[in-house]
């Protein structure tokens, strides 16, 4: 164990006896930045999160790939740091993976410099090269927005603010609105907390977008437009989407057009955010109308890959394919090696700690469902073997007439109280279906 500061130890992969040290030391938490079954005589991470907990020690998990540096580990790993009860110790393998997380956040935040890492890493033995590399990197990019991402736990969604940061505007990207199937509560908690962030950071809204429609949450896009008056967006395959529907809906007099947004847009089509430069891709396989917002170096994918430990989005809904979704994914990975990608969901395999950002180059090479598939058909057969085990989404049926509306809520009627519509026997997957 090497002590850094006064809250901070830093260690190889702890032995027991270590376990027994940390704690004598005063330690209250210890978190793991070494991704589990790295190799084959590391402890499970289940143990290693027992010999923790049985020594009163709380246990986070933020993993870290040798060699890869994102902002979201960065951030998690100060959090993690800063709401320990006393001081905390984080591992790896040797160590250097959790000295470089500390080491980036205090260049990041302005209390070391580039030239301290050099000094840093000889005091402590560590490699911290990837580290100042990544810094040195993001520092001379012009076309690096900065990125913040909102977790809602309920829905286990991310929510963006993406922003140039000469300018100051900003876009809001797949907006969670609060909604409780139980009691049938509606809320804008989520929402409000994104527009207290861009308050406090003084940006200007320019877009409020939206990567496709949800099955698992409502949108707040409408709610934030009327908040802000920055205009909505969607791709224009929404249209393929809303004639699906509303045929499910029984709604005939339903507009099928995208004309519920303010922007629908085309493959290929640029815009603008601030200074810096956003175009479109076409992402379908997840749904018909997917799209991915690429906005400087950074590529907002939502349900088409997740984390590289959770694999791919599933792509069994109405109008989905597994291999356009094969598709799809080839032509983000396409982009280069560093853009980063910043996904939708998080389901927090292993209980680690929520994470959405990675890499093209960490996508190629650790992704669960991509690293095993050499073809198009190997994923195919992985991505549908995989769907026919998942139920759907609780909330399919309920977000898809709200999300193909541009975040409506459906009108009140008479009484004042708006109503839901529920399609019975409109969707395969019931449970008993796969009853033994």
């Amino acid at each position: 164990m090497k002590k850094i500061t006064d809250k901070l130890w830093i260690s190889g992969q702890p032995s027991e006896a270590d376990f027994d040290r940390a704690r004598q030391a005063g330690v209250t938490r210890v978190i793991n930045n070494r991704v589990s079954g790295e190799a084959d005589d590391q402890p499970a991470l289940e143990a290693a999160r027992k010999a923790a907990k049985s020594r009163s020690m709380d246990f986070v998990y933020i993993p870290m790939t040798p060699g890869v540096v994102t902002e979201d580990r960065i951030r998690q790993f100060q959090k993690a740091l800063e709401g320990a009860d006393g001081p905390v110790l984080a591992h790896c393998r040797l160590g250097g993976r959790s000295l470089g997380l500390w080491a980036a956040g205090e260049v990041l935040d302005g209390r070391m410099t580039l030239d301290d890492l050099d000094a840093l890493a000889a005091e402590h033995g560590a490699d911290l090269g990837s580290v100042k590399a990544w810094l040195t990197k993001r520092a001379a990019k012009k076309q690096r927005p900065d990125v913040a991402g909102f977790f809602d736990k309920r829905t286990s969604s991310i929510q963006y603010v993406v922003s140039d940061p000469a300018t100051k505007d900003c876009a809001i990207i797949d907006p969670v609105l609060d909604f409780d199937e139980k009691s049938g509560a509606t809320g804008t908690q989520n929402a409000n907390k994104i527009l207290a962030y861009v308050e406090r950071h003084g940006l200007k809204v320019q877009w409020i977008l939206d990567t496709h429609p949800h099955a698992d949450h409502f949108s707040a896009a409408r709610y934030l437009k009327e908040k802000t008056g920055a205009p909505t967006a969607i791709g224009e395959k929404v249209v393929e989407v809303q004639k699906l529907w509303k045929d499910i809906y029984n709604w005939p007099d339903f507009p099928a057009d995208g004309s519920q947004w303010d922007k629908v847009f085309a493959e290929g089509e640029t815009f603008k955010l601030g200074g810096i430069d956003g175009n479109i891709l076409f992402s379908p396989g997840h749904t018909l109308a997917s799209i991915t917002y690429v906005i400087g170096d950074a590529a907002f994918v939502h349900d088409t890959l997740f984390m590289p430990d959770s694999g791919t989005a599933r792509a069994d809904f109405p109008g989905g394919s597994a291999s356009r979704l094969w598709n799809s994914i080839q032509a983000i990975l396409a982009l280069p090696d560093d853009t980063r990608i910043f996904t939708g969901h998080d389901y927090q395999p292993d209980d680690r700690e929520p994470l959405w950002e990675s890499t093209v180059a960490e996508q190629k090479a650790k992704n669960t469902h991509i690293s095993k598939a050499k073809s198009e058909a190997e994923f195919v057969a992985i991505r549908e073997a995989r769907d026919k085990t998942l139920p759907m989404p609780k909330l399919i049926l309920h977000s898809l007439q709200v999300n193909m509306n541009g975040g409506r809520l459906p009108e009140p009627e008479s009484n004042g109280r708006r109503y839901l519509k529920l399609p019975l026997d409109a969707l395969g997957g019931a449970p008993w279906d796969t009853d033994g």
